[in-house]
């Protein structure tokens, strides 16, 4: 895994002293960049944006601790690709029991930014961390990107063009390895909340992956 995770990484200037103050503030806040979760070889990776302030970068797991997670864990569960629903405990702490099963989690970005959102340049930066995880995998079939910015992640990550696929909600695309893109709307709660995502919606994301790793 040291291929694709540093750390120690403060390439990003601006997201290094983000999180140092975010540490002062917090001092119990993980506030690195978030390692993967999951399998060691999986075949199927979620590539998400970026950590939330009391989610994952509290947590040090991605999507632990904010609504987006909760959604996404209880999905995975009810598929298959977790052992519990429940992403936390009832302290509000990682759940030492969820497993993810032939799935990883990833992000594009792995330190919180500012608003949640990572310049184009922080976001071309750590790019190199989620090319090497893809490189490194091939046990991986189905890459399920949440959000456009996930989705040309993958894409630069494969070295693809920005412009080479186009993102759309459930939206199927076979990249030149062979393995298969999927999108969804990222699981956020202001997705959900305006119902541009609903939880029917996401599972039949769900429904499109089972059916890929089934052929």
């Amino acid at each position: 895994m040291k291929s694709f995770y540093d750390a120690d990484c403060r390439r990003c200037p601006r997201l290094a002293g983000f999180l140092d103050d975010v540490k002062r503030r917090n001092p119990t806040f993980f506030c690195k960049p978030v390692p993967p979760f999951g399998v060691e070889a999986p075949q199927l990776l979620v590539a998400g944006l970026a950590p939330g302030l009391n989610g994952a970068n509290r947590t040090g797991r991605p999507f632990t601790g904010d609504y987006a997670g909760a959604l996404l864990y209880s999905t995975l569960h009810k598929f298959g690709f977790a052992s519990s629903p429940e992403p936390l405990t009832a302290a509000n702490e990682p759940n030492p029991a969820l497993r993810l099963i032939d799935c990883r989690i990833s992000n594009a970005v792995k330190c919180l930014p500012p608003e949640n959102k990572p310049t184009p340049e922080e976001i071309h930066t750590c790019n190199r961390f989620l090319a090497a995880e893809l490189a490194g995998t091939p046990s991986v079939r189905v890459i399920l990107a949440l959000g456009q910015i996930a989705h040309q992640a993958v894409l630069r990550g494969v070295g693809l063009k920005q412009s080479a696929l186009a993102f759309g909600h459930g939206a199927r695309h076979v990249l030149p390895d062979g393995r298969v893109l999927i999108d969804s709307y990222h699981c956020s709660r202001y997705n959900t909340q305006t119902r541009r995502l609903t939880e029917a919606g996401f599972h039949q994301v769900f429904d499109q992956i089972k059916a890929e790793l089934a052929r």
